[in-house]
């Protein structure tokens, strides 16, 4: 389904990885997920208008869980394997969105390193951070037979 900007998400990510390549946007995301500022033209391209309110202020700001949340998608879509770190270090954020994201990219991309990370989510106390953990964990079981 195209998203209120006319593409998907993934879609935006994908045109991003043909114009300047896989490393440099999983390493614009990896920066994000550490706490540097975003870039705004490329959380337009992770977020498209969602990005302006973000960008004006509301919704918890530049420095708020969104810009997080949507590296963390962005990694969904472009990945290296340099990008492991960054994504384990926020598992454990304070915001549920971040913390369900991140579980859905490890087990996306089979991340064995998130496996104990996983564990402690199982009992978190948000429903879909636990359904996001759980299904990671089945994945990552998987990808390791």
């Amino acid at each position: 389904m195209a998203g209120t900007w006319g593409v998907t998400p993934r879609h935006s990510v994908t045109a991003e990885v043909r114009r300047v390549g896989v490393r440099d946007v999983v390493a614009r995301c990896t920066e994000m997920l550490s706490g540097r500022p975003s870039d705004p033209r490329f959380l337009y391209v992770l977020a498209g208008p969602a990005s302006r309110q973000v960008l004006d202020g509301r919704e918890g700001g530049p420095d708020g869980y969104w810009p997080k949340v949507w590296a963390l998608r962005g990694l969904l879509y472009a990945w290296d394997d340099a990008a492991q770190g960054a994504v384990l270090e926020v598992i454990a954020d304070e915001s549920w969105r971040v913390r369900e994201m991140a579980a859905r990219v490890i087990g996306a991309h089979a991340i064995d390193d998130g496996l104990d990370a996983l564990g402690h989510l199982i009992d978190d106390p948000v429903p879909r951070v636990r359904t996001a953990a759980m299904r990671a964990r089945i994945a990552l079981t998987r990808a390791g037979q």
